[in-house]
């Protein structure tokens, strides 16, 4: 539910910085610093210095690329062009999404309810997308496509860690070389694409939202790789539950949003899809 709430809430700040004029290469960098920053200094408060073994480092890069770089990129372009609300359904594509390849690897059951769910998720996608009354505007439908594709970098980030987490690895060490990788590879980007995002007192809307989003994003993702460690990946990815919902209600808080029949349908068919998709409970979970 906490992470529902903040994270839910750093999609409309997205919205904020992106509607404010900054780019999505130069809030990306921003947002990967400001993170690293914020758990470095919680780890030296905890002393618990960064691992530097290779089975760790080329975790911190692929997370960094899968799990910040390239979906921040493009849900920041979608962010601009789509509803807070429209984007905030995209995210639960990434639990279902990670219940369909933890199958495929033989780390969940098929079951017949479960997939259901995942075509669910495919029928809300369409919902979305497909009417022409769905959207506010037609032509923003490549957006809400590029939106989803974040879900897809999330979903392979979830079955990375399940699989390759190291032993004794503290999930904010792990989320700070994350964010560490991600802004090494993002920063050379933003200065050739000269996209810098200068953060000048005194602070406006972008500048607050950026922040605003480095900060969710250190606290919500230790929390949701703790939350994988501790209880498997479709466990952990049912955040993306309260995400939704909370996205949704922020965007109609913030930006007064108002969506279409088709908007909420697909709202109750993703919802539909997730809860189908929910690990049940047997003897080998609760051990």
């Amino acid at each position: 539910m906490f992470l529902g709430v903040i994270w839910g809430y750093s999609i409309s700040l997205a919205k904020m910085a992106m509607s404010g004029g900054a780019h999505p290469f130069g809030v990306t960098m921003w947002t990967s610093l400001i993170g690293a920053g914020f758990l470095l200094t919680l780890n030296a408060a905890r002393r618990q210095p960064i691992s530097v073994k290779s089975d760790v480092m080329w975790l911190y890069v692929v997370c960094g690329l899968l799990g910040t770089v390239v979906p921040a990129i493009l849900f920041f372009y979608a962010a601009s062009r789509v509803p807070a609300g429209v984007l905030s359904i995209t995210v639960t594509l990434a639990p279902i999404l990670t219940f369909l390849f933890a199958a495929l690897m033989g780390l969940e059951r098929f079951a017949s309810l479960r997939v259901l769910g995942v075509v669910c998720g495919a029928v809300a996608v369409v919902l979305l997308v497909g009417p022409e009354t769905s959207l506010p505007d037609p032509s923003a439908v490549p957006w809400v496509l590029l939106a989803c594709g974040a879900g897809v970098c999330y979903a392979v980030e979830n079955m990375i860690l399940t699989l390759r987490m190291p032993r004794g690895v503290n999930p904010y060490m792990m989320t700070c070389g994350m964010f560490i990788a991600a802004a090494v590879m993002i920063t050379p980007v933003v200065i050739v694409t000269d996209s810098f995002v200068p953060l000048i007192w005194p602070w406006g809307q972008v500048e607050w939202a950026i922040i605003g989003i480095g900060a969710t994003n250190a606290v919500a993702y230790g929390l949701f790789i703790y939350l994988i460690s501790y209880a498997g990946p479709v466990f952990a990815s049912q955040t993306g539950y309260t995400v939704t919902v909370f996205g949704v209600i922020w965007g109609m808080v913030i930006f007064g949003e108002r969506h279409s029949v088709w908007i909420w349908l697909s709202l109750i068919v993703m919802l539909i899809g997730l809860a189908l998709v929910l690990p049940r409970r047997h003897k080998r979970a609760a051990e």
